[in-house]
Order: structure tokens, then sequence, then C-alpha cells
């Protein structure tokens, strides 16, 4: 794919959603990493409905590590993966007084250092908190990005090189959120929506027409 149709794209996907936003409710950059956190391998959706009543009777590091491991548990036990995240939430939490004065860091050394964080939850905090120019890879921009073409790659690092590298300066911020929710709503890992999508025409999707 050729940068001009990638320029077509995302100015078509700019236009659809001026101001894309993450899906995740949150208040302060705290709640924003925890819920992030949380969201590794689960819905958007389901961490909304645990956090919704967490962040109710705690909220910030200092909360969530004296609210402890098991009390933790009790409000994301709805959430796969509970066990080990509940551990990460109070550790990071922990390392957060530590360190950083219970302040989120804006920096991905920093971030990357904190328990559970890895790279993509590091991309999405600096972008969505910080507003940093960073691309978050998950399962829905890789399959978009190898399926379209627009940054085919066998792993997800090597989308994210390729997205950072080929996405236009006035794109690369809102990027990462344009890609989701077109893979999310339109362009599923089943039966994607091609006769509903807006970029269907740039698309390189070999099997779309299939599905017209």
């Amino acid at each position: 794919m050729n940068s001009a149709k990638r320029t077509k794209i995302f100015r078509i996907l700019a236009q659809k959603i001026p101001k894309p936003e993450t899906e995740l409710n949150y208040k302060s950059n705290y709640e924003l990493l925890v819920a992030v956190v949380l969201s590794a391998q689960a819905t958007d959706v389901s961490v909304n409905i645990a956090t919704n009543k967490l962040f109710k009777v705690a909220n910030t590091p200092e909360d969530i590590v004296n609210l402890g491991v098991d009390n933790l548990k009790q409000y994301i036990k709805t959430i796969g993966l509970y066990n080990t995240k509940a551990h990460n939430v109070i550790k990071l939490s922990q390392q957060l007084l530590d360190k950083h004065g219970g302040q989120v860091p804006d920096d991905r050394e920093s971030l990357e250092a904190l328990p559970g964080v890895g790279r993509k939850t590091a991309n999405v905090i600096l972008n969505t908190a910080f507003g940093q120019p960073t691309i978050a890879v998950d399962t829905h921009i890789f399959r978009v990005s190898n399926r379209t073409g627009i940054a085919p790659g066998k792993n997800v690092i090597e989308v994210e090189k390729k997205l950072t590298r080929f996405v236009a300066a006035e794109f690369k911020l809102n990027a990462h959120h344009w890609l989701i929710l077109h893979g999310r709503y339109v362009c599923k890992a089943r039966n994607p929506l091609c006769t509903e999508c807006a970029i269907n025409h740039l698309c390189e999707y070999s099997a779309k027409d299939l599905q017209m």
C-alpha cells in the first residue's frame, strides 16, 4: 500500500470520528493505567463494569494498596486472569508510591518497569494520558493493519514499527484509536462488514469481494 492510499484511509476515518477516545472509563491517569492493565485479554465492557464499582471505593495508589489483594480480587473477579492482575495492580500501585510520588510516570522506561505493564500498555498510557504519538497494537489493530494492507507484519512489534513509520504525522496521535474502533465494529475478526466499510474501496483485503 502506498502513502497516498494510507493518507486517504486515515482522512476518512478521521472524518467519521473526529475525536476518537478509548472506550475504557476513567477520570485520572491512575484509573486509566489500572483499567488498561485489567483490559489485557478482556473486553473494555467487562473492565468498565468492574472498575465502575472498584473506583468508587478505591481509585488512588494508596487506596488500592490499602484495599489489599484479596479485597481487590472481589471487584475484578469477573475479568479474565484476575488473580494475576490483582497482584500486579497492588504491586504497581506500591511502586508508584515508592518511586513516583503516587503519580503515573510519563516515560516508557518507568512505565514498562511497573508490574503488569508491557509495551502495549505503556503506549496506551503515553498516548491517551500524555498526548504522545505512540501506537499501541492490540489484536484489532494487528488484524486491520494486516487485512487492509496498511501495515502488514508477522508480529505486533513489526506492525507497530511500520505504523509509526508509515502513518502521516497529522494522524499519528489518533491512529491507534481509529484502527481499534474500526476493527471492533467494522473490520471484525469474523464476518467483517465490508459492505458497510467506509474504506472498502481503498482496502487491499483479497477476500473482501466475497463479503459483498
